[in-house]
Formats: structure tokens, sequence, C-alpha cells
């Protein structure tokens, strides 16, 4: 349950990214209510699993799920490079996430 809510944790830390580049876009308390409730349940999920889960390692999966998620969100929806390079680095950070999990 806590590596499930951790990687829920993520997603909407990813969905709080998509809503601050929302917001310099369209300012409005909807765009706003939403930043704010992505990353407030991001943080309550993170704290929730952190519980259960080294906080090495679950930091670790955190952040890498919203480096990706936030990379993935900005070239599908924002226009951002879709470089190979880019790529590349992204995978990465994936396969570092992915590692410490594994041996954690």
């Amino acid at each position: 349950m806590a590596w499930f809510a951790l990687v829920l944790a993520g997603l909407l830390e990813t969905f709080g990214i998509a809503m601050i580049n929302q917001l310099s876009v369209k300012r409005n308390w909807r765009t706003v209510s939403l930043l704010i409730l992505g990353f407030g349940s991001s943080l309550a999920l993170l704290s929730y699993s952190l519980r259960f889960i080294p906080m090495g390692t679950g930091y670790a999966v955190w952040t890498g799920i919203g480096v990706v998620g936030g990379a993935l969100i900005g070239m599908l929806f924002f226009g951002e490079s879709k470089d190979w390079r880019r790529m590349v680095f992204i995978a990465i950070v994936l396969s570092s996430a992915i590692g410490l999990k594994l041996i954690g």
C-alpha cells in the first residue's frame, strides 16, 4: 500500500507541475485550487508512504516520478523539445528510481 501511495504521490506532483505551467497561461481560481490540491495531496501521500519506505528511497522515487512526469507533460502538451538526448537523460532518471526500489 505504501508503494501505491508513493506512486500516486508522484503522479499528483506531476499534476501540480502541469498546473504551475497552466497558471502561467491562465490565471484563475480554478487553476490555483487545482495546483494547491495536487501538491497538497502529493505531500500528504508522500508523508504516509515514508512511514513504511526508507526516506532516501521514497524521496528519490517521488522526485523521479515528478521529474519524468513533468518532462513528459511538457513535451506532450506544452511543446517542449523532444530531442533524443533529453529522452536518454529522462530514461536515466527513471531507471535510477527503479534501481533504488529494487535494491531497497
